[in-house]
This record gives structure tokens, sequence and C-alpha cells, in this order.
């Protein structure tokens, strides 16, 4: 697949990882280049299972991404829409698509992320934040809107009820290790630490089946809406569209043929067994 002709980012694939390097304009600003140009990614990730992370950096000093673009904003309409005739705004709709793609999705933030830049990064899957770096905020509520780009939709699926009303309608900044302690954030790092963490764990996702990684996310995001009986049921589902697309029978197989499951040695050192077996097709 060709990653090329980005205005505000350019995208470098390397074995099964995607790293996606935000640089556009001043300050990362989210605008209409933006969001084609992230429509158009997905568009091309959702059809390639070569890719199986996607990492989000900015190579632009002090910003992740700032916030969307105010000049979006500034025409929205002054009377309330009835509520049968709503749609989706487009930064929903293109942060939605993000979130649902296949791949393993992480945001590397060592700069600014308010506002849109902020509820990109909750779109993602898992998000690294550097100290002393990262700085976070929802500011909407005090321009007389509210977070419209999933932030009020997925702020207490991160944290709870009270801390997703603190963050939106204190709208102040907060910084790495409050993230990591709001559960915005997965962890807060040292800014010597975060390359290595994140690629670390880029490379190891990159090592196991896309096929794996995809029903692994479905069954994880299905269990945010539904009854755990309904939850079971669609990790039931996602289990068998796995073992229809993936080696993973043959591995089990090959681990009981080989009395795997009952060595002590297999039983101590399951982590390199594991990277082992993944070249059993």
């Amino acid at each position: 697949m060709d990653y090329k002709n980005f205005q505000t980012f350019t995208a470098k694939q390397d074995g099964g990882i995607l790293t996606v390097d935000i640089n556009f304009g001043p300050v990362n600003v989210q605008g209409q280049e933006m969001l084609a140009d992230l429509s158009s990614l997905c568009l091309r990730l959702e059809r390639d299972r070569s890719v199986k992370v996607v990492v989000f950096e900015s190579s632009n000093p002090g910003y992740w991404v700032c916030h969307y673009d105010t000049d979006l904003l500034k025409d929205l309409s002054t009377e309330a829409v009835p509520r049968n005739e709503i749609k989706l705004f487009d930064l929903q709709s293109v942060l939605e698509r993000l979130s649902n793609l296949p791949q393993a999705t992480i945001a590397k933030i060592e700069g600014f992320a308010r506002g849109g830049g902020h509820e990109m990064a909750l779109a993602l899957d898992m998000r690294f934040a550097a100290r002393g770096k990262a700085k976070f905020m929802q500011m909407e509520v005090g321009m007389g809107i509210l977070p419209c780009g999933g932030g009020a939709s997925r702020m207490a699926r991160q944290t709870s009820l009270g801390k997703a009303l603190e963050i939106i309608l204190g709208a102040r900044d907060w910084d790495a290790d409050e993230a990591e302690k709001f559960g915005t954030v997965n962890k807060a790092l040292d800014p010597n630490e975060i390359g290595p963490y994140v690629d670390a764990l880029a490379e190891r996702i990159a090592k196991f089946p896309a096929d794996s990684i995809a029903a692994c996310k479905r069954a994880v995001y299905a269990s945010l809406d539904l009854p755990i009986e309904e939850a079971l049921k669609e990790e039931a589902y996602q289990l068998f569209q796995a073992t229809s697309r993936t080696p993973a029978v043959k591995r089990f197989q090959y681990a009981d043929d080989n009395g795997a499951q009952f060595d002590h040695d297999n039983q101590k050192n399951w982590e390199s067994m594991l990277i082992d077996i993944q070249e059993i097709n």
C-alpha cells in the first residue's frame, strides 16, 4: 500500500508498523486538510493487512494536535437543530472511522493535545504522554459549546463520570502525570523513555496476526456497550472470526503435540515461546 501524498503528516511503514508523523503549519491545527488526510489514511488502512500497528506522533516541536480549526466552527448554526435532523459532525465521523480501524493505534504525545486534538487521541486505542512536554485540555465549555469530536462521549469511558465532568467543565490544562491518574493516557513517561517504550510495544504487537489484533479490538470495544451476556457472545463470535483466518489451531496443535503446556521451561519462559510459535503457519 502506498502511504504518500498527505498534506498534514507523513507516513512511513517499517514491517508491520506504520508511523504517522504530524507536522502541519505552526501548531498542527486540525482543519479540513487534516480531516481529509485522516480519511484517506483510514481508507488505505481498512484494506491493508500488512500494517498491524499505527503510531501517531509529531515532529512539530511543542504540539501533537493543537485543536480543531476555529474557521470550521464560526459558521455553526445559531439555531437549535431538531434531534431527528441531527447528523454526525465531520470531526466525529472521521475520528469514529479512525477508532474502528482493524490495526492497533497508539498516540505518542510529546506536546499540546487540546480540544479536537485530545479527542483524536481518545479515539485511538492507546495513549502515552511525555512528562514536561504533553499538555491536555478540553476548552469547549469556555467557548460556549461542548467537546464535539467524541470527547463528551468517550471521556467517561476512559475515566469515570466525575473525572470526565471535571476535565470537561474545568477547562484547564493537565499534564502527563495527571492524565495517567485520570485514565486518559495509559502511561506517563520521561521524555527519554517514551520513544523506546512505544517502539517496543508497537514491535511486540506487530509480531501477532493481523486478524487476531482486529478481533481483540472488536471484542473489547463491544464490551463497553453490551450487557455481559451479549458481550460474551461477541467475544465467542470474534474467537471464530480469528480461528477462521489465522493459524491459531495449528499452533495449539503444535503446542499439544510437543507437550508444551506441561513443560516447566515453557511455563517459565512463556514470553519467548509466545514469539517463537508465531513462525508456525
